[in-house]
Protein backbone atom coordinates (compact mmCIF):
# COMPACT_ATOMS: atom_id res chain seq x y z
CA UNK A 1 0.00 0.00 0.00
CA UNK A 2 1.17 3.39 -1.09
CA UNK A 3 2.41 5.80 1.33
CA UNK A 4 -0.72 8.31 0.18
CA UNK A 5 -3.21 5.50 0.69
CA UNK A 6 -1.81 4.95 4.28
CA UNK A 7 -2.33 8.39 5.17
CA UNK A 8 -6.03 8.88 3.77
CA UNK A 9 -6.67 5.67 5.74
CA UNK A 10 -5.25 7.28 8.99
CA UNK A 11 -7.24 10.33 8.32
CA UNK A 12 -10.53 8.63 7.65
CA UNK A 13 -9.56 6.41 10.77
CA UNK A 14 -9.51 9.59 12.69
CA UNK A 15 -12.60 10.92 11.31
CA UNK A 16 -14.61 8.21 12.23
CA UNK A 17 -13.17 8.35 15.76
CA UNK A 18 -13.93 12.13 16.18
CA UNK A 19 -17.22 11.43 15.06
CA UNK A 20 -17.80 8.76 17.67
CA UNK A 21 -16.53 10.30 20.35
CA UNK A 22 -18.64 13.55 19.71
CA UNK A 23 -21.96 11.00 19.22
CA UNK A 24 -21.24 9.45 22.36
CA UNK A 25 -19.95 11.93 24.74
CA UNK A 26 -21.61 15.06 26.21
CA UNK A 27 -25.15 13.99 26.08
CA UNK A 28 -26.21 15.82 29.21
CA UNK A 29 -25.34 18.82 30.88
CA UNK A 30 -24.56 16.51 34.38
CA UNK A 31 -20.75 16.44 34.85
CA UNK A 32 -20.97 12.81 36.22
CA UNK A 33 -22.76 11.13 33.16
CA UNK A 34 -19.96 13.16 31.18
CA UNK A 35 -17.13 11.37 32.70
CA UNK A 36 -19.35 8.18 32.56
CA UNK A 37 -19.49 8.74 28.82
CA UNK A 38 -16.04 9.28 28.44
CA UNK A 39 -14.53 6.59 30.40
CA UNK A 40 -17.29 3.81 28.42
CA UNK A 41 -15.69 5.59 25.22
CA UNK A 42 -12.08 4.85 25.72
CA UNK A 43 -12.75 1.72 27.18
CA UNK A 44 -14.90 0.72 24.37
CA UNK A 45 -12.63 1.74 21.43
CA UNK A 46 -9.23 2.16 22.63
CA UNK A 47 -8.16 0.59 26.55
CA UNK A 48 -8.66 -2.25 29.14
CA UNK A 49 -9.78 0.57 31.40
CA UNK A 50 -9.73 3.87 32.43
CA UNK A 51 -11.03 6.66 35.13
CA UNK A 52 -11.62 10.31 35.15
CA UNK A 53 -10.33 12.22 38.14
CA UNK A 54 -12.38 15.61 38.87
CA UNK A 55 -10.82 18.60 39.95
CA UNK A 56 -13.33 20.68 42.77
CA UNK A 57 -15.03 23.60 41.29
CA UNK A 58 -12.99 26.37 42.92
CA UNK A 59 -9.27 24.61 41.92
CA UNK A 60 -10.73 25.13 38.38
CA UNK A 61 -12.05 28.81 38.69
CA UNK A 62 -8.57 29.32 39.93
CA UNK A 63 -6.71 32.60 38.95
CA UNK A 64 -3.89 32.91 36.48
CA UNK A 65 -0.86 33.24 38.44
CA UNK A 66 1.47 35.68 38.20
CA UNK A 67 2.80 35.05 34.56
CA UNK A 68 -0.66 35.07 33.14
CA UNK A 69 -0.87 31.75 32.75
CA UNK A 70 -3.21 29.13 34.42
CA UNK A 71 -1.94 26.11 35.69
CA UNK A 72 -2.45 23.33 33.04
CA UNK A 73 -1.51 19.76 34.35
CA UNK A 74 -2.46 17.73 37.25
CA UNK A 75 0.35 18.31 39.05
CA UNK A 76 -0.46 21.70 39.83
CA UNK A 77 -2.90 20.76 42.50
CA UNK A 78 -1.57 17.93 44.23
CA UNK A 79 -4.44 15.84 46.00
CA UNK A 80 -7.00 17.69 44.51
CA UNK A 81 -8.19 15.51 41.86
CA UNK A 82 -10.75 13.48 42.91
CA UNK A 83 -11.94 9.68 41.18
CA UNK A 84 -15.57 10.11 39.97
CA UNK A 85 -15.80 6.98 37.57
CA UNK A 86 -14.21 4.19 36.24
CA UNK A 87 -14.68 1.49 33.51
CA UNK A 88 -12.67 -1.63 32.12
CA UNK A 89 -12.91 -5.25 32.67
CA UNK A 90 -9.62 -5.07 34.32
CA UNK A 91 -8.42 -3.97 37.52
CA UNK A 92 -5.54 -1.87 35.71
CA UNK A 93 -5.73 0.93 37.39
CA UNK A 94 -5.44 -0.22 40.71
CA UNK A 95 -2.39 -3.02 39.61
CA UNK A 96 -1.53 -5.12 42.34
CA UNK A 97 1.81 -6.49 40.86
CA UNK A 98 4.71 -4.78 38.92
CA UNK A 99 4.12 -6.28 35.93
CA UNK A 100 0.93 -3.88 35.25
CA UNK A 101 0.78 -1.19 32.85
CA UNK A 102 1.06 2.17 33.83
CA UNK A 103 -2.00 3.90 32.74
CA UNK A 104 -1.24 7.43 30.74
CA UNK A 105 -2.70 10.89 31.85
CA UNK A 106 -4.45 12.94 30.15
CA UNK A 107 -5.38 16.34 31.36
CA UNK A 108 -8.93 17.35 30.34
CA UNK A 109 -8.23 21.02 29.19
CA UNK A 110 -10.91 23.28 27.90
CA UNK A 111 -11.13 27.21 27.68
CA UNK A 112 -7.88 27.51 29.34
CA UNK A 113 -9.04 25.54 32.16
CA UNK A 114 -8.14 22.48 33.70
CA UNK A 115 -11.15 20.58 34.79
CA UNK A 116 -9.25 16.68 35.63
CA UNK A 117 -7.55 13.99 34.30
CA UNK A 118 -8.13 10.80 32.23
CA UNK A 119 -6.23 7.92 33.05
CA UNK A 120 -6.09 5.46 30.49
CA UNK A 121 -4.27 1.64 30.25
CA UNK A 122 -4.62 -1.69 28.53
CA UNK A 123 -3.05 -4.79 28.75
CA UNK A 124 -0.70 -4.99 25.71
CA UNK A 125 1.07 -1.92 27.00
CA UNK A 126 1.40 1.49 25.12
CA UNK A 127 -0.95 2.92 22.31
CA UNK A 128 -0.21 4.25 18.79
CA UNK A 129 0.02 7.76 18.41
CA UNK A 130 -3.27 7.60 16.45
CA UNK A 131 -4.60 6.04 19.70
CA UNK A 132 -2.90 8.87 21.84
CA UNK A 133 -4.66 11.44 19.73
CA UNK A 134 -7.97 9.83 19.46
CA UNK A 135 -7.47 9.84 23.77
CA UNK A 136 -6.45 13.59 23.54
CA UNK A 137 -9.82 14.61 21.04
CA UNK A 138 -11.93 12.64 23.59
CA UNK A 139 -10.52 14.13 26.53
CA UNK A 140 -10.81 17.45 25.09
CA UNK A 141 -14.34 16.97 24.16
CA UNK A 142 -15.50 15.62 27.43
CA UNK A 143 -13.33 19.23 29.12
CA UNK A 144 -15.79 21.53 27.01
CA UNK A 145 -18.97 19.76 27.57
CA UNK A 146 -17.58 19.85 31.75
CA UNK A 147 -16.91 23.64 31.16
CA UNK A 148 -20.93 23.96 29.91
CA UNK A 149 -22.04 21.99 32.81
CA UNK A 150 -20.21 23.60 34.81
CA UNK A 151 -21.31 26.98 33.88
CA UNK A 152 -24.79 25.51 33.58
CA UNK A 153 -25.07 24.61 37.48
CA UNK A 154 -23.65 28.05 38.29
CA UNK A 155 -26.10 29.96 36.86
CA UNK A 156 -28.67 27.34 37.95
CA UNK A 157 -27.40 28.43 41.26
CA UNK A 158 -27.74 31.86 41.16
CA UNK A 159 -31.04 31.56 39.69
CA UNK A 160 -32.06 29.96 42.83
CA UNK A 161 -30.44 32.01 45.13
CA UNK A 162 -32.36 34.73 43.83
CA UNK A 163 -35.73 33.34 43.96
CA UNK A 164 -35.30 32.26 47.33
CA UNK A 165 -34.22 35.43 48.29
CA UNK A 166 -37.40 36.72 46.38
CA UNK A 167 -40.20 33.71 47.61
CA UNK A 168 -39.96 34.88 50.79
CA UNK A 169 -42.34 33.40 53.23
CA UNK A 170 -46.23 34.14 52.93
CA UNK A 171 -47.75 36.11 55.05
CA UNK A 172 -49.58 35.25 58.27
CA UNK A 173 -52.39 34.56 58.02
CA UNK A 174 -55.59 35.41 61.07
CA UNK A 175 -55.47 32.85 64.02
CA UNK A 176 -58.47 31.30 63.49
CA UNK A 177 -56.70 29.48 60.36
CA UNK A 178 -54.15 26.97 60.59
CA UNK A 179 -51.68 26.85 57.36
CA UNK A 180 -48.70 25.11 56.23
CA UNK A 181 -46.72 25.49 52.84
CA UNK A 182 -43.74 23.91 50.91
CA UNK A 183 -41.75 25.32 47.65
CA UNK A 184 -39.67 22.45 45.94
CA UNK A 185 -37.10 23.52 43.01
CA UNK A 186 -37.64 21.56 40.54
CA UNK A 187 -33.78 19.05 40.48
CA UNK A 188 -33.85 18.17 37.57
CA UNK A 189 -35.36 20.79 35.65
CA UNK A 190 -33.38 23.25 33.03
CA UNK A 191 -34.24 26.23 35.05
CA UNK A 192 -36.13 27.42 38.10
CA UNK A 193 -39.76 29.14 37.43
CA UNK A 194 -42.32 31.50 38.80
CA UNK A 195 -44.19 29.63 41.00
CA UNK A 196 -45.28 31.54 44.62
CA UNK A 197 -47.86 31.45 47.21
CA UNK A 198 -49.35 34.11 49.60
CA UNK A 199 -51.53 34.98 52.21
CA UNK A 200 -53.15 38.67 52.74
CA UNK A 201 -55.13 39.34 55.90
CA UNK A 202 -58.67 40.89 55.44
CA UNK A 203 -60.96 42.46 57.86
CA UNK A 204 -63.52 40.69 60.41
CA UNK A 205 -60.90 37.04 60.40
CA UNK A 206 -60.91 36.82 56.58
CA UNK A 207 -57.99 35.89 54.76
CA UNK A 208 -57.41 35.66 51.32
CA UNK A 209 -54.77 32.66 50.13
CA UNK A 210 -52.91 32.91 46.97
CA UNK A 211 -51.27 30.12 44.47
CA UNK A 212 -49.94 31.58 41.49
CA UNK A 213 -47.26 30.23 38.60
CA UNK A 214 -45.53 33.06 36.13
CA UNK A 215 -45.29 31.13 33.12
CA UNK A 216 -42.08 30.16 31.40
CA UNK A 217 -38.43 29.91 33.60
CA UNK A 218 -35.28 31.21 34.98
CA UNK A 219 -34.38 34.82 36.37
CA UNK A 220 -37.56 36.53 34.33
CA UNK A 221 -39.85 34.52 35.60
CA UNK A 222 -38.75 34.52 39.28
CA UNK A 223 -38.59 38.21 38.85
CA UNK A 224 -41.89 38.42 37.24
CA UNK A 225 -43.28 36.24 40.18
CA UNK A 226 -42.15 39.10 42.90
CA UNK A 227 -43.76 41.55 40.64
CA UNK A 228 -46.83 39.52 40.46
CA UNK A 229 -47.10 38.72 44.22
CA UNK A 230 -46.76 42.62 45.00
CA UNK A 231 -49.74 43.66 42.92
CA UNK A 232 -51.64 41.17 44.06
CA UNK A 233 -51.10 42.50 47.82
CA UNK A 234 -51.69 45.97 46.57
CA UNK A 235 -55.37 45.15 44.67
CA UNK A 236 -56.33 42.71 47.69
CA UNK A 237 -55.75 45.24 50.22
CA UNK A 238 -59.01 47.02 48.59
CA UNK A 239 -61.13 44.06 50.25
CA UNK A 240 -62.53 42.88 46.87
CA UNK A 241 -64.18 39.95 46.28
CA UNK A 242 -61.43 37.18 44.52
CA UNK A 243 -63.12 37.43 41.17
CA UNK A 244 -62.77 40.98 40.93
CA UNK A 245 -59.24 41.01 42.61
CA UNK A 246 -58.32 38.76 39.34
CA UNK A 247 -59.81 41.36 37.41
CA UNK A 248 -58.11 44.43 38.28
CA UNK A 249 -54.68 42.79 38.12
CA UNK A 250 -54.96 41.20 35.15
CA UNK A 251 -55.98 45.05 33.67
CA UNK A 252 -52.39 46.33 35.66
CA UNK A 253 -50.66 43.13 33.90
CA UNK A 254 -52.28 43.56 30.35
CA UNK A 255 -51.13 47.47 30.40
CA UNK A 256 -47.34 46.51 30.50
CA UNK A 257 -46.40 44.67 27.02
CA UNK A 258 -43.12 43.23 29.10
CA UNK A 259 -44.71 41.44 31.84
CA UNK A 260 -45.77 37.56 31.31
CA UNK A 261 -48.35 35.74 31.33
CA UNK A 262 -49.46 33.95 34.69
CA UNK A 263 -52.12 31.73 36.32
CA UNK A 264 -53.67 32.51 39.74
CA UNK A 265 -55.75 30.79 42.35
CA UNK A 266 -57.50 32.73 44.60
CA UNK A 267 -59.44 31.36 48.05
CA UNK A 268 -60.85 33.70 50.27
CA UNK A 269 -61.92 31.93 53.40
CA UNK A 270 -64.28 33.23 56.05
CA UNK A 271 -64.02 31.23 59.43
CA UNK A 272 -66.51 32.83 61.14
CA UNK A 273 -69.03 31.95 58.02
CA UNK A 274 -67.40 28.59 57.35
CA UNK A 275 -67.53 29.23 53.98
CA UNK A 276 -64.70 29.85 51.04
CA UNK A 277 -64.76 31.98 47.98
CA UNK A 278 -62.91 31.16 44.99
CA UNK A 279 -61.67 32.61 41.64
CA UNK A 280 -59.54 31.05 39.05
CA UNK A 281 -57.11 32.67 36.04
CA UNK A 282 -56.40 29.74 34.38
CA UNK A 283 -55.47 28.02 37.72
CA UNK A 284 -55.42 24.26 38.69
CA UNK A 285 -58.85 23.52 40.76
CA UNK A 286 -58.11 23.19 44.24
CA UNK A 287 -58.91 20.28 46.37
CA UNK A 288 -60.86 19.64 50.03
CA UNK A 289 -59.89 16.76 52.05
CA UNK A 290 -62.63 16.12 54.45
CA UNK A 291 -62.98 14.46 57.93
CA UNK A 292 -62.62 11.09 56.59
CA UNK A 293 -59.41 11.69 54.53
CA UNK A 294 -60.68 11.22 51.01
CA UNK A 295 -60.13 14.26 48.28
CA UNK A 296 -62.49 16.26 46.46
CA UNK A 297 -62.00 18.37 43.41
CA UNK A 298 -63.55 21.54 43.59
CA UNK A 299 -64.96 22.92 40.55
CA UNK A 300 -63.85 26.20 39.79
CA UNK A 301 -64.18 27.43 36.51
CA UNK A 302 -60.82 28.96 34.94
CA UNK A 303 -60.70 32.07 33.58
CA UNK A 304 -58.03 33.44 31.02
CA UNK A 305 -54.60 33.54 32.76
CA UNK A 306 -53.57 36.92 34.05
CA UNK A 307 -51.94 39.55 31.56
CA UNK A 308 -54.33 38.61 28.47
CA UNK A 309 -56.59 41.76 29.82
CA UNK A 310 -59.90 39.36 28.41
CA UNK A 311 -61.60 39.20 32.01
CA UNK A 312 -64.05 37.15 32.74
CA UNK A 313 -63.31 35.42 36.05
CA UNK A 314 -66.30 34.21 37.99
CA UNK A 315 -66.83 33.82 41.51
CA UNK A 316 -67.59 30.07 43.37
CA UNK A 317 -68.55 29.37 46.89
CA UNK A 318 -68.23 26.26 48.82
CA UNK A 319 -68.39 25.53 52.71
CA UNK A 320 -65.88 24.83 54.66
CA UNK A 321 -65.67 23.23 58.25
CA UNK A 322 -63.29 22.84 60.53
CA UNK A 323 -62.90 19.17 59.61
CA UNK A 324 -62.05 19.42 55.93
CA UNK A 325 -58.53 20.67 54.87
CA UNK A 326 -58.15 22.33 51.67
CA UNK A 327 -55.02 22.71 49.67
CA UNK A 328 -53.48 24.50 46.71
CA UNK A 329 -50.75 23.94 44.27
CA UNK A 330 -49.38 24.61 41.13
CA UNK A 331 -48.91 22.22 37.99
CA UNK A 332 -45.76 20.63 38.88
CA UNK A 333 -47.28 18.86 41.64
CA UNK A 334 -49.68 16.85 39.20
CA UNK A 335 -48.14 17.32 36.06
CA UNK A 336 -46.25 14.23 34.52
CA UNK A 337 -44.85 13.94 30.92
CA UNK A 338 -47.11 11.72 28.43
CA UNK A 339 -49.94 12.15 30.91
CA UNK A 340 -53.66 13.78 30.36
CA UNK A 341 -54.05 16.99 32.81
CA UNK A 342 -57.50 14.64 33.94
CA UNK A 343 -55.56 11.53 34.80
CA UNK A 344 -53.07 13.58 36.82
CA UNK A 345 -55.72 15.02 39.16
CA UNK A 346 -57.79 11.97 39.12
CA UNK A 347 -54.71 10.30 40.89
CA UNK A 348 -54.68 13.07 43.43
CA UNK A 349 -58.42 12.61 44.11
CA UNK A 350 -57.78 9.04 44.93
CA UNK A 351 -55.77 9.54 47.77
CA UNK A 352 -56.41 9.05 50.54
CA UNK A 353 -55.18 10.84 53.84
CA UNK A 354 -54.25 9.32 57.62
CA UNK A 355 -56.98 10.12 60.39
CA UNK A 356 -56.00 13.10 62.70
CA UNK A 357 -52.88 14.03 60.21
CA UNK A 358 -52.11 17.91 60.50
CA UNK A 359 -52.14 20.32 58.17
CA UNK A 360 -48.21 19.79 57.85
CA UNK A 361 -48.46 16.38 57.84
CA UNK A 362 -51.26 16.51 54.67
CA UNK A 363 -48.49 18.26 52.65
CA UNK A 364 -45.62 15.73 53.42
CA UNK A 365 -48.34 12.95 52.95
CA UNK A 366 -49.09 14.21 49.43
CA UNK A 367 -45.66 15.51 48.50
CA UNK A 368 -44.95 11.52 49.03
CA UNK A 369 -48.11 9.86 47.41
CA UNK A 370 -47.30 12.25 43.92
CA UNK A 371 -43.47 12.00 44.02
CA UNK A 372 -43.43 15.72 44.54
CA UNK A 373 -39.73 16.01 45.30
CA UNK A 374 -38.75 14.34 41.84
CA UNK A 375 -41.69 16.41 39.97
CA UNK A 376 -39.84 17.77 36.82
CA UNK A 377 -41.47 21.26 37.44
CA UNK A 378 -41.09 23.63 40.39
CA UNK A 379 -44.12 22.54 42.95
CA UNK A 380 -45.74 24.83 45.01
CA UNK A 381 -48.57 23.90 47.59
CA UNK A 382 -50.69 25.44 50.27
CA UNK A 383 -52.61 23.51 53.34
CA UNK A 384 -55.37 25.15 54.97
CA UNK A 385 -58.05 24.28 57.45
CA UNK A 386 -60.06 26.22 59.69
CA UNK A 387 -59.25 26.29 63.79
CA UNK A 388 -61.88 24.96 65.90
CA UNK A 389 -63.36 27.72 68.36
Amino acid sequence: MSAISTGHAERARRLRAAEDAAERIGTTLDAHTTCAELARFVCGALCDAAAVELLPHEAVDAAPDETGATPDGPEAYPGALRRVVAEGRTRLLEPRGATAPAPVSIPLLAHGRLHGVLRAARAGGGFSAHETATLHHAARLAAVHLSHARRHAAARRTALDLQRALLTEPGRPHPNLELATRYLPAERGALVGGDWCETVRLHFGRTLLVMGDVMGHGLEAAVEMNAYRSGLREVAAAELPPHRVLRQLDTVVAHDDRRRPATCLLAQVDPARGIASFASAGHLPPVVFGADGTARLLPVTAGPPLGTGAGGYEPVTRTLTPDDTLLMFTDGLVERRGEDIDASLARLARMRLPAGAGVAEVLDEVLRHLDGRSAEDDVAVLAARIRRR
